[in-house]
């Protein structure tokens, strides 16, 4: 049996903080994470894109690697919704660059990060994020923010 253990980091999406991770008895850290997507225009008719990555080291390659993302203070993964007091200012995180693919926990239509058996020996690794508003958004100036919570699993 696998034995599998689970390292968490939480990002503000806004701000793109980055906060070290690391366990004693883990063979992996999850080292950082930062997602910014900068200033929105709410009369623009292109939704703003933008990308970020997780980065992780896994001593030793006789495990499989699964990161996965919360949906943070949306309902659904479909509704990530960044907030500034009543305001919400609805987002996406992505797996690929096309942005079709929610970067979720494999629930509800999602996608969560996998690869077996990585080859690269405690090596820092760099699993891209892709994020998106959409257009079309009447929000007032200001910073908004959400709370996602990284998962490795190993």
């Amino acid at each position: 049996m696998i034995n599998r253990r689970k390292l968490f980091l939480t990002v503000l999406v806004v701000l793109g903080l980055v906060l070290p991770i690391k366990s004693a008895q883990a063979a992996c850290t999850l080292r950082g994470a930062s997602i910014a997507f900068g200033t929105y225009d709410p009369i623009s008719l292109t939704p703003l894109d933008t990308a970020g990555a997780v980065i992780y080291r896994c001593a030793g390659s006789d495990h499989n690697i699964t990161i996965t993302l919360s949906r943070g203070g949306g309902a659904t993964f479909a509704t990530r919704r960044m907030i500034k007091g009543s305001e919400q200012l609805f987002y996406n995180l992505y797996r690929d660059a096309a942005r079709t693919a929610i970067w979720g926990d494999g629930t509800g239509g999602t996608q969560s990060f996998f690869i077996g058996n990585p080859q690269a020996n405690n090596t820092d690794l760099s699993v891209p994020i892709f994020g998106r508003i959409p257009a079309g958004q009447n929000v007032s100036k200001g910073s908004f923010s959400d709370t996602i919570t990284v998962t490795l699993i190993f």
